[in-house]
């Protein structure tokens, strides 16, 4: 048979894909009991799926043919109108010439990257970060810069130092609050500063805040979009995957009105349209007022979660081990000592049946082989001590 080359295009050699939404596939052919620290998913049991069901009768059922048209690219009149009231008064407040609704909040920023990022664009992430965000910048060839991260977010001040006199990022990438994957908040000085050098530099900030909603301890910090006040340099992203159900597919952007044409323009050649029917649940969701119901609900549940999470690794690994404490949002970030390399670590989890992500994961150049992420939001008190419990087996059989 003959061998014939692809004329595959230079991008598709940055194509790396994504070892979180990857472990879905992994885990769903599993045959034996795993706890599931995994995917950054809400509870099953969060998903207000009986108030959805009510919702979906009357937004997409039978009385509302037209939910199954296409919609206008830049979101449906009856979501932009229900979101844009819902947001306002808040740190995310906007208007409609700034709002575009998307396929999630990875289609958010895929867009970002598509309309400014060219091959070897310098774009800098934080070290650890969100897996999908950075390959998104790698598949549109971008250099990337990783700038570590603290507990209080992102080293603003290391950034600066390692930029110096260099040439400057075209674009940074940062998640702000309850970071994926360490669960810090970057402090409002940094934030300051951070919209400070990008305005030096001309840089476009891309604000990735999934999980900003979700404050369960401490006081509120302003978003970089209240702080940014307009400024075209920052670009929101924002999505319903975590404050409500990921299968919904359905985020929002909020950008400078002189983009939106071009994010009209640059979403008509991805998919013409976000899912109608799930924006029209969306809609009916958030008129009839059950988002803060929802969200204050969620936040009880999370934080103690959170703190089952805890103290199952101070009981297994207190003395062996350090762990994040954020405030809000969905992750622990795991440190180990140099005696467990994490990727190892994975396959054996898996087989004493819990799943985590490594933490090379969060690192395009692979800086952190003895960290892991853990979820707490989607599993309960009960079964994060049992998952503890099988991951303290786990670390004794790769360290025996």
């Amino acid at each position: 048979m003959q061998t014939t080359t692809l004329p595959l295009a230079s991008r598709a050699s940055d194509l790396v894909g994504s070892v979180i939404d990857s472990s879905t596939s992994l885990l769903a052919s599993q045959t034996h009991d795993i706890v599931r620290f995994a995917m950054g998913s809400p509870a099953p049991e969060a998903i207000p799926t009986h108030v959805l069901a009510e919702i979906g009768v009357r937004e997409i059922g039978a009385e509302a043919p037209d939910a199954f048209d296409y919609a206008a690219t830049e979101g449906d009149a009856a979501l932009r109108e229900a979101l844009l009231a819902q947001l306002s008064g808040t740190t995310d407040a906007t208007s409609p010439e700034r709002l575009t609704i998307t396929s999630g909040g990875m289609q958010g920023l895929d867009l970002a990257f598509k309309l400014f990022v060219d091959p070897g664009d310098l774009v800098v992430v934080e070290s650890p970060t969100y897996t999908n965000g950075s390959a998104t910048a790698l598949s549109y060839q971008a250099d990337l810069l990783e700038v570590p991260v603290d507990a209080e977010g992102m080293q603003v001040d290391r950034l600066e130092e390692m930029i110096g006199s260099g040439r400057p990022p075209k674009v940074i990438y940062t998640i702000p609050t309850f970071q994926n994957p360490s669960g810090a908040s970057m402090t409002l000085e940094r934030r300051h500063r951070l919209l400070e050098l990008a305005n030096r530099w001309g840089s476009l900030v891309i604000d990735d805040d999934p999980y900003g909603m979700l404050r369960f301890a401490g006081d509120a910090v302003p978003s970089l979009h209240e702080l940014a006040a307009g400024d075209p340099l920052v670009l929101s992203v924002r999505t319903f995957s975590k404050i409500m159900a990921p299968g919904l597919r359905v985020g929002w952007v909020d950008a400078a009105p002189e983009l939106q044409q071009l994010l009209i323009n640059a979403k008509q050649a991805m998919d013409t349209c976000t899912n109608l029917p799930m924006q029209r649940l969306i809609a009916g969701f958030l008129r009839g007022g059950h988002l803060n119901e929802h969200l204050t609900t969620q936040r009880a549940v999370y934080r103690a979660r959170k703190e089952a999470m805890q103290a199952a690794l101070t009981e297994h690994f207190g003395g062996e081990a350090r762990w994040t404490d954020p405030e809000g949002g969905f992750f622990l970030w795991v440190t180990f000592g140099p005696e467990v390399d994490t990727e190892r670590l994975f396959e054996v989890a898996l087989a004493e049946g819990v799943a985590f992500i490594p933490g090379n994961a969060f690192s395009p150049s692979k800086q952190f082989p003895h960290a892991l992420r853990v979820c707490f939001a989607a599993t309960t008190p009960k079964r994060i001590h049992e998952g503890v419990e099988r991951l303290r087996r786990a670390v004794d059989k790769v360290t025996s």
